[in-house]
C-alpha cells in the first residue's frame, strides 16, 4: 500500500497523466486478477456454514442504542472524510504545482503511518478502553482538511499527510467496538448492517463534494471540517463508554500535577 502511490506517481511522470493513468490501472487489473487466483488456490473452503439468514428488518433491530451514537458520529465523519477525498491530488496537483511524484510520496508517507500505528493502538486500546482512541481517531479525520488547506510547502504538506494516515489511528478499535456493542447472536450481520447503512448515506458526500469544489476548494475543505467536528463533538457526548474517558483524563491530569 505505501509502494503503490509512489509507483504510480512514477508512471504519472514518465508517460504523463493519461497513458501514466492508464498503465497503472493496468498494473492494478493484473494485480487484482493474480490476488483472486491466491484466493481461489490457498485459501480453504468452509467446510459448514453455521446459522440461518438473516432479514434486514431483524439485522437493523440489532444496532442498539449505542451502536446508533456509534453510527451517527461515524456518518458525519465520512463526510468530513469523503467529501475532500477525490480532490485532495487536484489541490497537491493542480492548486500546488506539485508533481505526481511528490503526491506519490505523500501518499506512501499515509500509507506507512497508517500500518505503522496499528498493533501498539490495538494494544494499548484493550488496556485503557477504546472510546478514547475513537475519539482521537475522528480529531485526525477532522483536522485533516484543515491543515491540507492551509499547507503550502512540501513540508507542510507532509506533515498534513502524517495526520492522514493516523486517521487509522483507532480505525481498528472503532470495527471491534462495534462488534462490542453487536448482539452476541447476531455480530456478522449487524456489522454488515451497519456498514451498509453508513455507506449509503455517506455516498451523498460524493454528490455534495464536486458541487461544494466548484464553489471554491475553501468551501469543499472547510466543509468537512465541520463535519468532522460534529461528528468528534457527538460522539465525545453520547459515545459509548464516556464514563472511562473522564477517569483516563482525570488520571492524566494527576499525574501532570505530580
Amino acid at each position: 500500500m505505501g509502494l503503490g502511490p509512489i509507483l504510480g506517481g512514477v508512471l504519472i511522470g514518465i508517460y504523463g497523466k493519461v497513458l501514466g493513468v492508464k498503465i497503472a490501472f493496468a498494473c492494478a487489473l493484473v494485480l487484482a486478477i493474480l490476488s483472486i487466483f491466491f484466493i481461489k488456490r490457498f485459501m480453504a473452503e468452509d467446510t459448514e456454514i453455521k446459522g440461518k439468514g438473516m432479514s434486514f428488518k431483524k439485522s437493523f433491530s440489532g444496532i442498539n442504542l449505542d451502536l446508533r451514537m456509534l453510527l451517527v458520529s461515524d456518518i458525519l465523519i465520512r463526510f468530513a472524510e469523503r467529501i475532500p477525498y477525490a480532490f485532495v491530488v487536484l489541490w497537491v496537483v493542480d492548486n500546488l504545482h506539485f508533481s505526481a511524484l511528490q503526491f506519490g510520496l505523500l501518499t506512501g508517507i499515509e500509507m506507512a503511518i497508517a500500518t505503522s500505528v496499528y498493533i501498539l493502538i490495538a494494544f494499548l486500546a484493550d488496556k485503557y478502553g477504546k472510546k478514547l482512541f475513537v475519539v482521537i481517531t475522528f480529531g485526525f479525520f477532522t483536522i485533516f482538511p484543515l491543515f491540507i488547506y492551509y499547507s503550502r510547502t512540501f513540508e507542510m504538506l507532509v506533515f498534513a499527510f502524517i495526520i492522514r494516515g493516523l486517521k487509522e489511528f483507532g480505525e481498528p478499535t472503532r470495527k471491534s467496538l462495534i462488534l462490542d456493542l453487536a448482539p452476541k447472536d447476531a455480530k456478522a450481520s449487524t456489522f454488515g448492517t451497519y456498514y451498509l447503512i453508513r455507506d449509503v448515506i455517506v455516498s451523498m458526500a460524493a454528490f455534495s463534494a464536486g458541487f461544494l469544489w466548484n464553489i471554491s476548494p475553501k468551501v469543499n475543505f472547510m466543509t468537512a471540517f465541520g463535519f468532522g467536528l460534529a461528528g468528534t463533538i457527538f460522539f465525545l457526548v453520547f459515545g459509548k463508554g464516556k464514563e472511562k474517558i473522564k477517569e483516563k483524563l482525570q488520571k492524566f491530569s494527576k499525574i501532570n500535577m505530580v
